[in-house]
């Protein structure tokens, strides 16, 4: 029988379990033991509302779990147990069934070791602030902000790194993108606060009020993602659209959307500016469901009549962009105008991601096949944005993507195409322009370095 050697994500969640255990020991035997109708009655609770959570990622979720941790930490201190929320958290991340079946002997132990060290770690700053055992419900409710902080951070770093080992992205990557997503659970750190005191007023009886905010937080929950899954069915229809009419102009919106999140990764973006920037990447061709198929993958160059037809696209995208409420933050990325870099005014309150996807379709065009021309090679391409940085391009977007595609080992262009596409005419290897190009009558015209109708 060969025995699987462990892997990344087997030794963390073992680590995570053998250091809960082991700091429950040493408070075991350095604070008070916790009542056992608290503990069984919050454990409860916190499995409940663990089960009542909801998926917001391909391995991570949310729950009102974080109420019944900070009830327990107010809950607790007034029996001067550290103990009593640790066990809370373990209880509750013991006894989440859907781990079970099938057993996952990694997620059960991580998740009672990341619950446990999490709680108690809250408990521990909550007792260190001074008034934590004070009756007056507003000075809990300050002194407890700590406590939620430290609680939080915890749990991210911990889910942080097992879904960097799981997944093979990069640490920071994986905690800025979920780091956004605790802070809706704020609001019921707070009510926790307020229920733990409830608790210790009128005792087991308060336990059925938590069945309520708890499902309203499922509810919260549950509409922020099928928010963002609505947002994502329209982006796909609009999407398919374009493919419909253009394949390659639907492959190269998710190209380009790529690259931009490449560039949007160098720059340091937030997540949400960077999901921004993924809308802004994907729909800034969208107005080319206006423009004919002749128009758009027309082998010579185009009259100044076509070209002008062409360019409404952009006008289109914007118009469009700007009437659907979630798109509308990202319709000058649409725009040539909005896009095009100028000295004067470089990161003085101009918004980046224009220059972002105009940077990245530029790439994109120049290192695929079109009607006009054949894919240049990436160092050419590389060349161009180098060559035209300061003028037509942001510099710093220029320099963030050649980082991060080298930084990859990925490769682009002439002899690393995936598919050439069916041409009705052979494309030249070196093409007389488009739209994109700018070299159009009448002359003379700038020849820049966007490399097609991208």
């Amino acid at each position: 029988m060969r025995i699987r050697r462990p892997n990344r994500v087997d030794l963390i969640c073992v680590a995570v379990g053998f250091a809960a255990v082991t700091a429950g020991v040493f408070v075991a035997r350095a604070s008070a033991a916790p009542s056992v109708a608290p503990l069984l009655l919050l454990g409860a609770l916190f499995a409940f509302a663990e089960h009542e959570g909801v998926v917001v990622g391909e391995r991570t979720g949310i729950s009102a779990s974080f109420m019944v941790t900070m009830a327990a930490v107010v809950v607790f201190r007034a029996e001067h147990s550290l103990l009593g929320p640790m066990l809370v958290g373990a209880i509750g991340g013991a006894a989440y069934l859907p781990h079970f079946r099938p057993f996952d002997w990694r997620k059960l132990v991580f998740n009672v070791g990341n619950y446990a060290l999490a709680s108690l770690c809250a408990a521990l700053a909550f007792a260190a602030v001074p008034h934590s055992t004070s009756s007056f419900v507003p000075t809990l409710l300050v002194v407890s902000i700590p406590s939620a902080v430290v609680n939080s951070v915890i749990d991210v770093v911990l889910v942080t790194a097992v879904v960097s080992a799981s997944t093979g992205s990069s640490l920071r990557g994986s905690f800025r993108e979920m780091a956004p997503t605790y802070l809706h659970v704020y609001p019921f750190a707070v009510l926790g606060v307020f229920m733990g005191r409830l608790y210790l007023e009128i005792g087991a009886a308060s336990v059925l009020l938590f069945i309520v905010p708890i499902l309203i937080a499922r509810h919260t929950f549950q509409t922020y993602v099928d928010l963002k899954q609505a947002h994502e069915a329209t982006i796909r229809i609009l999407i398919r659209a374009l493919e419909a009419k253009d394949a390659y102009t639907a492959g190269h919106a998710e190209r380009v959307a790529m690259f931009a999140l490449y560039i949007g990764s160098e720059l340091n973006l937030s997540p949400a500016r960077q999901e921004r920037l993924r809308l802004a990447a994907l729909m800034h061709d969208v107005g080319k469901l206006i423009v004919p198929n002749h128009l758009l993958n027309k082998p010579g160059r185009l009259t100044a009549e076509e070209y002008a037809r062409v360019r409404r696209h952009e006008h289109v995208s914007m118009e469009l962009l700007t009437r659907i409420d979630f798109l509308a933050p990202v319709a000058p990325s649409a725009s040539s105008e909005h896009s095009r870099f100028r000295p004067v005014s470089d990161d003085r309150g101009q918004p980046i991601e224009p220059h972002i996807v105009a940077v990245a379709d530029a790439f994109d065009a120049m290192t695929s096949t079109r009607s006009y021309r054949r894919a240049l090679t990436q160092q050419v391409a590389f060349d161009e944005l180098r060559k035209n940085a300061g003028r037509q391009f942001h510099p710093r977007c220029v320099d963030a993507l050649i980082t991060a595609i080298e930084r990859r080992g990925e490769h682009y262009g002439a002899g690393y195409e995936d598919g050439t596409g069916e041409w009705a005419t052979p494309p030249p290897d070196a093409g007389t322009g488009s739209a994109g190009l700018g070299d159009l009558l009448p002359e003379p015209a700038p020849r820049l370095a966007s490399g097609g109708v991208a």
